[in-house]
């Protein structure tokens, strides 16, 4: 099990005592992103092998996390003690029983300290996004409470440094249409003195940014296409009275804008030529994650075996 921490020592105590309590047999995990209260001696305390990541960050410290530990299950928590423990054994049973991927927490709020408007309403209008773009499979995109297999976790190429870690996981299996599922899972409110260390619009936007990077990476000939369906458009609408006074003239009067027009056409074609040699691209990108993916064994193979 993986837990990563900033500043939360009594809350991340606690999720080791009540995670150690729901997964007996599990090795806990707690990895320290350069906190300065004690948590590192209250994780310890509670019986938790403690590790460090010095870049800041919690993509950074999920990178070190699934490149460092090796398992067959991970369970993936935030350190807040916000989510419920209990909750786990049923995600892990889901994942070996239909031999799933990635098993997502929905949160559903517990307590009104634990609402945060406009945490909520970024999530819903992020996740809607991520559904028209990518696909529809989760109502929680942004939970930090997350069962995964081995093969998951091994064939997944963290590239981001932040609170956009979430949005990379979900679009990974959406976008190599892996067996994944949500379960809804209660969601408490932070303890007294702990502070979310998410900010609603710096974040939100850093999210934002991420799924338009990863639309342009992943989905390159319509994100492309479009850019040249609008330069298109507009050097029509730019040559149309052009055309109109040659044919009445005989004449270019505005030649400047007869450049401009050639050249935005010109410009469009490019951009969905660019979507086209991309989208090759990504293609071989995407079989070599398959094939990455596909060079582990499937969760719950080994128990099945026995």
């Amino acid at each position: 099990m993986l837990v990563p921490c900033y500043n939360e020592g009594v809350a991340v105590a606690k999720v080791v005592k009540d995670f150690h309590a729901a997964l007996p047999n599990a090795t806990i995990f707690v990895y320290d992103n350069n906190s300065s209260d004690g948590t590192v001696k209250a994780a310890r305390a509670a019986g938790a092998q403690v590790h460090s990541e010095p870049h800041q960050g919690k993509g950074n410290v999920v990178r070190r996390m699934f490149t460092d530990v090796e398992a067959d299950i991970y369970v993936l928590v935030d350190g807040d003690a916000t989510y419920d423990a209990p909750s786990v054994r049923r995600m892990i049973a889901r994942l070996l029983d239909d031999r799933l991927d990635m098993v997502v927490g929905a949160r559903v709020h517990r307590e009104q300290a634990a609402y945060r408007a406009g945490h909520v309403a970024g999530n819903w209008l992020l996740t809607g996004f991520v559904r028209q773009v990518f696909g529809q499979a989760f109502s929680d995109m942004l939970s930090g409470y997350r069962v995964f297999s081995r093969r998951f976790v091994k064939s997944f190429p963290v590239l981001s440094g932040g609170f956009e870690i979430e949005t990379e996981l979900t679009v990974h299996a959406l976008e190599l249409g892996l067996p994944v599922a949500e379960l809804t899972t209660p969601y408490y409110a932070r303890l007294e003195g702990s502070a979310s260390k998410l900010n609603t619009w710096r974040d939100g936007f850093r999210i934002l940014r991420t799924i338009v990077k990863l639309y342009r990476s992943e989905r390159p000939l319509p994100f492309f296409s479009a850019f040249g369906a609008a330069l298109a458009i507009i050097s029509i609408g730019l040559a149309i009275p052009i055309v109109f006074t040659y044919l009445e003239q005989g004449a270019v009067p505005r030649l400047p804008t007869a450049v401009l027009s050639t050249g935005l056409m010109l410009l469009a074609f490019l951009s969905v030529a660019s979507g086209l040699v991309l989208d090759t691209v990504t293609r071989g990108r995407r079989e070599l994650k398959l094939l990455a993916y596909l060079a582990h064994r499937a969760p719950g193979e080994e128990r099945r075996r026995n």
